[in-house]
């Protein structure tokens, strides 16, 4: 990981990462000693322990059982393992439950869940807070000078079960939360909006946390409570946090994310993280699971800036919890591995280490399977440590994306409430497809947050922007006027960070910026798509008459020519899906659409269909040096037909030319120049692969000069000399 004082400790480890969750309290001792044998033959480094031992450590409440993890410690340290040690607060033990019940969570409807699984408390619990915290101590002091430790692990997958809680604590610590937050009773009802449905409050104590109600709960009040309950968590993890930093300073500390979780955000914990650790699961059923975890796995490189992260943990094979449960196909853990490490992972961890014999996760695959040495998950488990090891120098090196995409917490939150024109618009359905047009235009992606300066990436896009305040939309015209290039997708510039619709009209802040006017949200049925074509083609009878002298036959005689250049130009060699030139007949929009007149903004593409037929669909706005470009509709697969002339005008083209369909390349680069070029091949059948730059495949130690051949499922890793050598 990235040297720095923080993460001194986590460097002694030589080289990429290389282990998984190692559960020895559910075996008996004498299989100790065969584990961290077979351990050392696998090339595992670091293992992560005591996830779920907090009965075992903890027997009850005045008594502690270290002796097991002291002789565990040093056995793996003699085998030259270093340790990932939990602070094993994710399960409560049944002493801690029954001596306080109030920690168990309840319900939105009042139901308290009981006791028999796991996260099985209340954020806002004092007596879970003060027990966590306890045996965090007791642990740090304990083990901060052992030579096994490498890093901290703070809980497990927070949010993963219990994201919310609306008991009394809960309700109490939601009151204080909106004290902080808004001072005085006053601010808050303007904030809520409280004269609708006479919902003003007198005082704080008349506030309840958002349960089942008659009918709509007030929806800043919803906003604010997925704020809050994001908060509660990252509350306990920071309680826990300052106790590590206080008694073991110089460890390493994070906790494993899950991927882009909803509930929490993930740009405020990163804040309070030394590296972020992310958990990941494509399913093997799903032949496009590639392309979502390279989204996550972006992601997660860009919550800390670039900084390499580390893949806590993955399914050796088939995962536990699925209806269907679909093993990886030989050669698809590798590839898979390899992909994290392509897209920042400096360590590829794993659940779990050896197959459970019982409890809820004991068909969950495993590095050591049932069958033991014999079976074929523990060949590729030895096969790929043995490959890890070859790419020891990756560690440290970054990689940059081409373009960033705009990710904000509270607007997803927003986004998702109820009561809007349409309860299909949901973040994910939304980026999905403007991701992966990128992916498959061999373009690699930065995440960013509403308060970055985006002034590096000569594109930046936001597939949808529900919740915007007027100092975002500042600095997106900023960005556009100095240079930029902004795509900005439906429904967005709404409501301000209270969810208070902007006055004056969609897109509120935007409009100077994108130069259009949202007249009308025009939602999709589920069984319908409207036709789009480029404006530049005869539109047909107009909807509305006064409309005629906005469509001006002088305007569309501008923009045929320009149109034709940058909607049906010929294939570029350096994307590899090239531009459609059936715009006229195949590019569909579903699921939304909007009414909206073009005021400074370019008509590019109109609807061709329906009651907007002639509207304008998709804009372009020149602005300073920048432009804006508006989409008014969810283009869905057909999105990146759109995108290809923002690509060309904002000069981003593949990470490599000519990269065949169903190749992934990154580039990860070393502090001296040193470029490593991954190349994976997702697809079925063989592939070649042309290079611009001749390297050795570090996997294999064979020189590659022109191009490279892939099987399928097949991977090399380049290692590129510095420019300057190259010359």
């Amino acid at each position: 990981m990235t040297a720095t004082v923080t993460m001194d400790r986590l460097t002694r480890v030589p080289g990429l990462l290389y282990g998984g969750d190692w559960n020895p309290e559910q075996w008996p001792e004498q299989v100790w000693a065969e584990d961290v044998k077979l351990m050392a033959e696998a090339g595992v480094n670091l293992v992560t322990v005591g996830v779920f031992s907090w009965a075992r450590l903890q027997p009850d409440a005045d008594s502690w059982d270290f002796g097991w993890l002291d002789r565990l410690l040093d056995l793996v340290h003699r085998h030259g393992i270093a340790v990932d040690l939990a602070t094993a607060t994710a399960s409560p033990p049944a002493w801690l439950v029954r001596a306080h019940p109030e920690l168990l969570p309840v319900t939105a409807d009042g139901v308290r869940l009981e006791f028999g699984s796991r996260q099985h408390y209340c954020p806002s619990s004092p007596a879970y807070r003060q027990a966590a915290v306890r045996l965090t101590r007791a642990l740090a002091e304990r083990y901060r000078d052992h030579p096994a430790l490498a890093l901290w692990h703070i809980h497990n997958e927070y949010g993963d079960h219990v994201q919310e809680c609306f008991c009394p604590a809960s309700a109490a610590d939601f009151r204080r939360w909106l004290r902080e937050r808004h001072g005085d009773i006053e601010e808050l009802n303007r904030s809520w909006g409280t004269a609708f449905w006479s919902q003003r409050y007198n005082s704080f104590e008349q506030i309840e946390p958002p349960r089942t109600a008659p009918g709509p709960v007030n929806p800043t009040q919803l906003l604010d409570w997925r704020r809050f309950c994001s908060d509660a968590l990252l509350a306990l993890h920071r309680a826990e946090k300052a106790v590590l930093d206080e008694v073991s300073p110089g460890v390493p500390v994070t906790t494993n994310f899950m991927s882009m979780l909803k509930a929490l955000d993930y740009w405020e914990w990163s804040r309070h993280e030394d590296f972020v650790s992310d958990d990941a699961y494509p399913d093997p059923a799903d032949p496009r699971a590639h392309v979502n975890a390279a989204m996550n796995y972006d992601l997660m490189r860009s919550l800390k800036g670039g900084r390499p992260w580390l893949l806590m943990e993955q399914a050796p094979s088939a995962v536990s919890w699925r209806p269907v449960n679909v093993p990886k196909a030989p050669g698809l853990y590798r590839l898979w591995s390899l992909q994290a490490l392509a897209r920042g992972a400096d360590g590829v961890l794993h659940f779990q280490w050896r197959a459970s014999v019982a409890g809820a996760e004991k068909f969950h695959s495993a590095m050591l399977p049932h069958r033991g040495t014999a079976a074929r998950g523990w060949q590729e488990t030895v096969r790929f440590g043995t490959e890890l090891r070859r790419l020891g120098e990756l560690a440290g090196t970054r990689l940059r994306g081409q373009v960033a995409v705009l990710l904000d917490w509270d607007s997803w939150w927003a986004l998702e409430l109820d009561d809007h024109p349409s309860a299909r618009m949901r973040w994910l359905d939304l980026l999905r497809p403007w991701y992966a047009a990128l992916y498959e235009r061999g373009v690699t992606v930065d995440f960013v947050p509403p308060t970055a300066d985006p002034d590096g990436y000569p594109l930046l896009l936001a597939p949808n922007l529900y919740l915007l305040d007027t100092a975002t939309a500042d600095r997106l015209t900023a960005y556009v006027r100095g240079g930029g290039r902004l795509v900005c997708g439906p429904f967005s510039g709404i409501t301000d960070r209270h969810d208070h619709i902007h006055p004056g009209g969609h897109p509120g802040p935007l409009r100077e910026l994108l130069g259009i006017v949202v007249d009308e949200h025009w939602p999709i049925p589920d069984d319908a798509t409207t036709s789009l074509t480029p404006a530049g083609t005869e539109p047909p009878a107009e909807p509305r008459t006064e409309l005629r002298a906005e469509l001006r036959a002088e305007l569309r005689a501008e923009l045929r020519t320009e149109l034709r250049a940058e909607l049906r130009t010929e294939p570029r060699a350096d994307l590899r899906t090239e531009p459609r030139t059936d715009l006229r007949t195949d590019l569909r929009a579903e699921r939304w659409s909007e009414w909206i007149e073009t005021e400074t903004a370019e008509t590019l593409v109109r609807y061709d269909s329906g009651a907007l037929a002639g509207l304008p669909a998709v804009t372009r706005n020149r602005l300073g040096d920048g432009s804006a470009w508006y989409l008014s509709c969810h283009l869905g697969t057909d999105l990146g037909a759109v995108l290809d002339p923002v690509l060309a005008e904002a000069g981003v083209g593949a990470e490599l030319p000519g990269l065949p369909e169903g190749v992934e390349a990154t580039r990860r680069h070393a502090a001296d120049g040193t470029g490593y070029l991954f190349l994976l091949n997702h697809g079925p059948v063989e592939r070649r692969v042309p290079l611009d730059a001749p390297g050795t495949d570090l996997l294999t130690g064979t020189e590659a000069a022109t191009a490279v051949t892939l099987a399928p499922l097949g991977a090399v890793v380049l290692r590129l000399p510095a420019p300057q050598e190259r010359a």
